[in-house]
Order: C-alpha cells, then structure tokens, then sequence
C-alpha cells in the first residue's frame, strides 16, 4: 500500500491480521518477511537505524519511568534524539499542558494515549505511526483524540494508524489499507 505526504492512512482488520506486526516492520523494529518499505526515500530494511530518525512511534501500550514528571519525560526523549524541543510546547500540542508536572501513571486513559503521541513526536517526525490509540477510551476521550491526530494531520506529517473502528477510519482517514 502506498501513504501519501500529509495524508492519514488506516491498517484495519481483525486481532491476528498483521497490523501491529505490519508496523513493526515499518518501523524497523522487526524483520521484513516479504516485500519492501521506502519510507521518505529510505529503504527500511537496508538503513533502519536511518529510518528512526524521521518517524515517531506511539505503541499499543507504553510505559514511563514512575519517578520523572511528563515534562522531564520529553526533556528525556528530546535528548535522545538531540532535540531542543521544549516539552511545555508539546504537552500544549497535545492538551496536556497543565499536568506537567504530574506522572504519567496519574493520567486517565485518554490523557495517557495524549502523552504517547507527545512522546512520539520529540524528534519532529515526518511519519507517525498510531497503533490502536483509541482501543479502551470513552467516547469522548476517542473523539478528543480524532481531533489531535487531525490536528498533527494539518501540520503536515503523514500518519499511519492502526484500527479496529471502522467509523474511526471514515473520519479520520484518506486511505485504508
């Protein structure tokens, strides 16, 4: 399948279909069994490391450090990538700008999945890639989250999402997969 610059892109199919696993090898985290993934030029399987520097990653389920604040959490990760960005920036890009302080296991669930977004973009990514955001949230924390990925849409990265939600996918998406 092809995912146009600036375009959201869904993954849907049942547990078990290869969407997680699909991403995983888009990312370079896994191994690619068949076939091949360009990702803005590069080829993932010859240059994987390459590759992680221009994508961001918000996995199913995430996991903090329990001692850190969120703030110092993005300071963190904006290190790893020698990234200045500044993590009051981020929390407001992703409504979370008052829990600065706080510790991610004191968020809901929806306040959780915000800061995994935040988290996947410290490094300025050209790709993000969403897998199953929405699986566990309310309603609104669901449509809350639609409207940030709109948002991170219009500033021009391209996303790929996982789903089971076909009317999460007809909102959201330019194409399915």
């Amino acid at each position: 399948f092809e995912a146009k610059r600036g375009e959201i892109t869904a993954l849907i199919g049942p547990n078990g279909a290869g969407k997680t696993t699909t991403l995983e090898m888009m990312e370079g985290l896994r191994d690619i069994t068949s076939g091949s993934i360009i990702i803005d030029g590069t080829d993932v399987a010859k240059k994987p490391y390459e590759i992680k520097e221009k994508i961001g990653v918000q996995l199913q389920s995430s996991s903090f450090f329990d001692k850190l604040s969120l703030a110092e959490i993005l300071h963190l990760f904006s290190n790893l990538y020698a990234q200045n960005k500044d993590p009051k920036v981020l929390l407001e890009e992703v409504d979370l700008a008052e829990k600065s302080k706080q510790q991610a296991k004191e968020l809901s669930g929806g306040q959780r999945q915000r800061f995994s977004i935040a988290a996947a973009l410290v490094n300025d990514p050209i790709v993000l890639f969403l897998d199953e955001p929405t699986t566990g949230l309310d309603p609104q924390a669901r449509r809350n989250l639609w409207e940030l990925v709109k948002q991170i849409q219009a500033s021009g990265k391209t996303v790929i999402i996982t789903t089971h939600y076909m009317d999460e996918a007809e909102y959201l998406c330019d194409r399915i997969a």
